[in-house]
């Protein structure tokens, strides 16, 4: 049921425009871009890397910047205002002391946001340094060598000031305007934006309990529990490892509904298995130190009806091309080396490159 909520099946992996895909999930963690666009391919029939970064650069249908967790997302662009309304005063809140260490006072990060409000208004996209650079020239110094910097547009970001725009040619991410890149909308009161965000959470990873939404979102429990009351007309209750959980009550049918065999690639930071406090229904416990060995990653992982079974990497390999390296703990059966071949040549097809898989260790 989780895995059909999330879009990775056949019979819900239909979509093919960006902007549908975030909304029905409620985003995706993006502070690696190349695997938020691998989340959406997974999640979708036909879509492309080219589409999704016109909808991003172009079109103005998804936007980057910080919400769930204080974290870069990349979302729909009709829901990024009122869940920064919602969300970006709790991070910003949060992260007053880290800010203090840095040497960011109130004075300075009240004068530092509205200088970058000024510089990108009359500049358009500039990168980190470019901005540092800038505000050091409206007397606000910041060092380069810290965090200072990033901290500081990161409480532009969730005050709704900036978001990210386009990647430089190199790569290198650009800051822009919020208010360029996204009209301005009448917002909820809190009960009923809290109340909208549980509806859409239950509904992109139901069954799931309070604990995970608030897991999830950052809110503290209390927050958590108001917002699950604000949904309850839309949810059924059920029960998940002797848990209260709640899903969309027009999603019990499914319990009753046959799903083939799916398998899916899913990327590095995949909201599927960041979406919920534990992770066990999804991954056994042999295989989640692999996909999380430190350093705050959660490394690519195949998962079969939303069970996680095995790792995998994507290697450039020279003149031998690219492959999807896979690292499996168990014999893999025919039936699902056939799977991982057909998602490895869609993830070639989504990058526009020759791909296949190449199994390693125990995946014989």
């Amino acid at each position: 049921m989780r895995a059909r909520a999330q879009r990775l099946t056949a019979d819900t992996a239909t979509a093919a425009r960006p902007n549908t895909i975030l909304h029905d999930v409620v985003g995706l963690q993006a502070q690696v871009w190349s695997a938020a666009t691998l989340g959406m391919r997974a999640r979708s029939a036909g879509l492309d890397a080219g589409t999704v970064n016109r909808g991003l650069d172009e079109e103005r249908s998804i936007v980057r910047t910080w919400l769930m967790r204080g974290t870069l997302h990349v979302v729909a662009a009709e829901d990024v205002r009122w869940l920064l309304h919602l969300l970006g005063p709790v991070f910003a809140r949060a992260r007053s002391a880290r800010h203090a260490q840095l040497g960011l006072d109130d004075e300075l990060k009240a004068r530092g946001v509205e200088a970058m409000r000024m510089i990108l208004a009359e500049t358009g996209p500039l990168t980190r340094y470019e901005l540092v650079d800038r505000l050091r020239k409206r007397h606000v110094v910041l060092d380069p060598k810290t965090q200072a910097p990033i901290h500081l547009i990161g409480l532009a970001g969730l005050q709704g000031i900036v978001c990210l725009g386009p990647d430089r040619d190199d790569g290198e991410p650009t800051y822009v305007l919020l208010d360029d890149w996204v009209p301005r909308a009448p917002m909820p009161s809190r009960e009923t934006a809290l109340a909208e965000l549980a509806r859409r959470y239950f509904a992109a990873f139901g069954p799931a309990t309070v604990g995970d939404l608030s897991a999830w979102s950052g809110l503290p429990m209390g927050e958590a529990r108001s917002a699950a009351s604000g949904a309850r007309a839309a949810l059924a209750e059920v029960v998940v490892h002797g848990q209260l959980a709640f899903v969309l009550e027009r999603r019990l049918r499914w319990k009753e509904t046959f799903v083939e065999s799916d398998v899916r690639l899913l990327p590095a930071f995949d909201t599927y298995l960041l979406g919920f406090r534990r992770r066990d229904l999804a991954v056994p416990p042999s295989l989640q130190q692999r996909l999380q060995r430190g350093g705050g990653w959660l490394h690519p992982s195949i998962v079969v009806n939303g069970r996680a079974v095995a790792a995998w990497s994507l290697r450039k390999s020279g003149d031998r091309g690219s492959h999807v390296l896979i690292e499996s703990l168990q014999p893999v059966s025919r039936t699902l080396r056939a799977g991982i071949q057909a998602e490895a040549k869609d993830i070639g097809r989504f990058l526009d490159m020759p791909m296949k898989a190449e199994f390693l260790h125990g995946a014989a």
